[in-house]
């Protein structure tokens, strides 16, 4: 895919209108600016599908996550042919908290799974932690095991227990939520063991909640910087909010299907009321 593309004569990144100018991002691979997709979920998703989402946006796109465990349910062909579709577009692809599940089978069904991650190619394994409670220890032997299996170890830290699975807001606040000191001391535990990035869960955070709790994300940063954290947000004013507080750089979760709109607003070229025309850059 990438050689036709090449092949082409064209490149592939030349704008439709280059005398425009808008927000650049880094080129791929970056540190700051990370956008990941989450890829089959809430509506399947084949190669032709991919394909479209890629010819249009792949250059804006870092990263896509099966999510669910979703790529459990599908052939293996098919997990394979989306997964190299992916790397033909320098797009690396991601588990998803799936382990989160694996866990529950026992340490034997853990090295397994991550034995067949390897050999279909995913890029990073996400270790989440929402819904089952693991000594911190335990999750940083994970992340070890996963680098020393020469993939991405991606750990997932947040301040409500029963994350994940779409748990109803109820639910969720009945649970109670950790302190925010303690996942950012979680996650400089698993920096040094060699995690690559640190995935922020967006509930309890900006999701199921009745009052946002921005401190969280302030803390977050200030503690760690932006550049090994990644901030879920599943609805535009979550992504707005993030762009408007911590700039176009900062690295995000979204649906597929948010892609274009997320770009618009890192590119300053469009946006809502209160951030049209005023999200810019300056590389003097």
């Amino acid at each position: 895919m990438k050689e036709d593309r090449k092949m082409s004569g064209r490149n592939p990144h030349e704008h439709s209108f280059p005398f425009l100018k808008f927000n650049e991002l880094p080129q791929k691979p970056r540190a700051q600016g990370v956008t990941e997709i989450r890829g089959p979920y809430y509506t399947p998703m084949g190669r032709h599908y991919l394909q479209d989402i890629l010819e249009t946006m792949g250059e804006y796109v870092d990263a896509l996550k099966f999510a669910g465990g979703s790529f459990t349910l599908m052939p293996r062909k098919a997990v394979k042919d989306l997964i190299e579709l992916c790397h033909s577009y320098d797009v690396i692809v991601s588990t998803g908290g799936f382990i989160e599940r694996v866990l529950t089978v026992g340490p034997d069904a853990v090295d397994k799974y991550i034995d067949q991650c390897k050999a279909l190619e995913f890029d990073i394994v996400e270790i989440s932690s929402g819904f089952i409670t693991l000594p911190t220890d335990d999750w940083v032997r994970l992340v070890e095991k996963v680098q020393k299996a020469g993939l991405k170890a991606k750990q997932e830290v947040g301040i409500q227990f029963g994350a994940g699975g779409a748990s109803r807001a109820e639910e969720l606040e009945a649970e109670g939520t950790r302190d925010a000191g303690w996942a950012i001391q979680q996650a400089k535990r698993f920096l040094d063991a060699g995690a690559y990035m640190i995935m922020v869960e967006s509930e309890g955070i900006t999701e199921n909640v009745k009052v946002w709790r921005t401190d969280v994300p302030a803390k977050i940063v200030n503690a760690l910087g932006l550049e090994k954290v990644m901030f879920e947000a599943a609805e535009p004013e979550v992504f707005s909010w993030y762009i408007k507080n911590y700039g176009p750089e900062v690295n995000l979760f979204v649906d597929h299907s948010q892609i274009v709109q997320l770009q618009s607003l890192r590119s300053g070229i469009w946006g809502t009321k209160d951030l049209w025309g005023r999200v810019v850059t300056y590389k003097g």
